[in-house]
Order: structure tokens, then sequence, then C-alpha cells
């Protein structure tokens, strides 16, 4: 059995945290925002189940069902898409500190570095404004990465505003320069639904320490984006694309993914440490870089997922995770491969906000021990005589 796979409990029949991961099955707090793999491969926002979020829901009724508690109703949502709207624009000191950053910049140290400037601007004076200012995030991110990009890699400063209806329209319209396909905003639709929320991984309960000192939103989203920068919890699709794109047929990728499984090379994308048999995402999103593919007249990177995907379950039993199909989809669209984590702050700010609000709303302050394996006690030597 791959270490990347949970282990299954005979007594209760669900899984086992993984070894390889610190504290996973230790409960850290209470959430009703989210369930991940209670079932071994389910997920639910706030008790809807994702898939059937995934298939007719909007962005902005997922943003508002994390962040204001519940599915909005015709009006609700028409009104709350208007507001969002109203608030993508870009403060001139924000663009100013974005124009000043290199095109080698890393995108998640500018979305880090946007949310942290805007915090000295537009500051969370008090607790009572924390729906205002989380409102203001999703809605301007997307113009943050965009800017910077376009203006770093391409000398183009872009309008921070656009017609789009929706939030994942709107970011394909601001990198493109050009009003996207109704295929393409649906898709995005889906995959900023698919990222949502996750429970207490390990951006959230950055966030959720953060918010334990009592410390304002725009801190606890920045220290969120920076747990997400890093390797072991962004980026898997990066890493995914950066790899399907270097073969050009099915049998070239399985006989390098068996070479790799042979040398224990790691294979980005695949298992997840609470999933038991699938990620209930991968289906969904699978089935729009089909779509996708379809579209653009692609044989050769959906074929090559495909294999991969094949190759991993025959060998290892290892499935695809929500990163996996996500690259290729992202693909189709034109979206650099750089900007694949950029889209997750995005949509993942619904749910750090969110754990933010419960954490306030019931707070002790997250202050947890560690055991000691340094030395024992012993005299400090007078310097002279070390």
């Amino acid at each position: 059995m791959s270490k990347d796979t949970p282990v299954t409990d005979a007594t209760d029949n669900k899984p086992k945290p993984k070894k390889s991961v610190a504290l996973s099955g230790v409960p850290a707090g209470n959430t009703a925002l989210c369930t991940v793999g209670r079932t071994g491969n389910d997920l639910s926002y706030r008790g809807y189940d994702i898939l059937d979020l995934a298939k007719d829901s909007e962005f902005e009724e997922v943003a508002h069902l994390l962040i204001h508690g519940h599915l909005p109703n015709r009006h609700e949502l028409a009104a709350y898409k208007k507001k969002l709207k109203t608030l993508r624009n870009l403060p001139v000191n924000v663009l100013a500190v974005l124009e000043a950053l290199p095109a080698h910049a890393h995108p998640m140290d500018v979305m880090r570095t946007a949310s942290s400037v805007l915090g000295t601007l537009e500051p969370e004076l008090n607790f009572g404004l924390q729906h205002e200012k989380t409102d203001r995030l999703p809605a301007l991110f997307p113009a943050a990465m965009c800017y910077w990009y376009r203006f770093s890699h391409h000398g183009v400063r872009i309008d921070c505003t656009s017609d789009e209806d929706t939030l994942g329209g709107h970011f394909l319209a601001l990198l493109h320069g050009k009003k996207p396909s109704d295929l393409h905003v649906k898709v995005m639709n889906v995959s900023l639904i698919l990222y949502a929320e996750h429970e207490f991984n390990a951006s959230t309960f950055t966030a959720r320490v953060c918010a334990s000192t009592l410390s304002d939103l725009y801190s606890c989203v920045t220290g969120a984006i920076g747990s997400l920068r890093g390797p072991l919890h962004g980026g898997a699709n990066e890493a995914a694309m950066d790899m399907i794109e270097q073969w050009k047929s099915p049998e070239e990728a399985r006989e390098a993914i068996l070479g790799m499984l042979e040398r224990k090379d790691k294979i980005m994308g695949f298992g997840h440490a609470i999933y038991k048999d699938s990620d209930p995402r991968n289906e969904v999103i699978k089935g729009w870089s089909k779509q996708l593919a379809d579209e653009v007249g692609d044989k050769v990177l959906f074929a090559v997922s495909g294999a991969i995907d094949k190759t991993m379950w025959e060998q290892k039993k290892l499935f695809p995770n929500a990163d996996f199909y996500h690259a290729s989809a992202y693909h189709f669209m034109g979206i650099p491969t750089k900007l694949f984590t950029p889209i997750f702050v995005c949509s993942r700010v619904t749910g750090w906000a969110s754990h933010v609000f419960e954490q306030r709303s019931n707070n002790r302050i997250i202050r947890p021990s560690a055991e000691y394996i340094g030395p024992e006690q012993r005299k400090v030597v007078p310097i002279a005589q070390r």
C-alpha cells in the first residue's frame, strides 16, 4: 500500500490519517462550515453536497453561503453580485505597489503583498466590519493577479473592472482582454466552487490561529496565502501541468510514469490525506476538462492525463485529486501555469474568512504544547572557558 493512501480502520470503516501528515486526525476545534471525507469520499459546505453545488450553482452563491451563512434567493443573489461588481477595482496605491513587483516575483508573493497592502489602506477597524471587508477580497483578488501579470509581463495597464456578471468571467476577461466564452465562464465558476472550502487544512488553520489572537482579517488572510504558497499545500496543479506537458503521447506518459514509480519519484496530483477511494471534486473537473479539450481540438494533453490517471490506479491504487485535471482545464482556457495557485486564493478566501468568523464567535487562543527533545538541564560555562 502506498504511503499516500489512507489506512482503513476495520472496526469503524473510517479512513485513518496518513502517518506522513503531522496532526492529521487530531481534532483541533469545531466547525459548522464543511465536512471532508466523513464517509470516505464526500465533501459538503454547510450541509450541501459539493456535487450538487458544482452542478447548478454559481460561485457567488457559494461565497454567499460561506460568508453570509445561507444560499441566496434570486433577489439576494442579484443584489450580492451587484455589490461585488462595485468592489472589484483596486486602490491607486495598490496599483503602484503591483507595478513595482518584477515579472519574476512568485505570483503567491504578489497575492500576499496585495492582501497586506490593502489591509493598511482599508483596515478592519473592528470586527463589525468583517463581512464588509471579506466581500471586498474575492471581488478584487482577480484584478490584483491580472494587473500585476499583464503589467509585468506585457507592459499593459489594464482596467480592473469589467462588465462580466461573475467573478470567474471577470477574471478571464481581465487576463485575456476580451469577453470569455460561456463554456469558459461556466468552468471557472465550477472551479471556484470546488476550491472554496476544505475544512482544517494548513492554510485554513493558519487563518484560525491568527484569528484566535484577535488579529485583523487581512493578517489572517495574508498568513493563509503564505501557507498556501508552500509546495506541500498549494501548487500541485502547477506541478501536474509541468509534468503532463512533457509527454506527447499516452504511451510515452505511461512509460515515464512507470519509471517514476520505480524510482519512487513524487508524482503530484494523486492521493489525498482524507479521501479514501476518490476525490469528489475530481470527477467534476475531469468532465469539464474533457469538454474543453474537445472545444480546442486537443488530441494529446487530455489523453496523456488519462494515461497517467489509469497507470497510477493500476500500479498504486492512487486516484487523482482535485488538482490533477484542473491543470489541463486551466491550460485549455489559456491560463498561464504560474497563475494556477493564485486562482485558488480567489476562491479559498471565502472559506478562510468564514473560518475567521467562526473562530471569533467562540474564541480561545490556539496555543498547543510541544514535546521537548533537546538537552537536559545544564550549567552556563563562562565565556572565557568555552
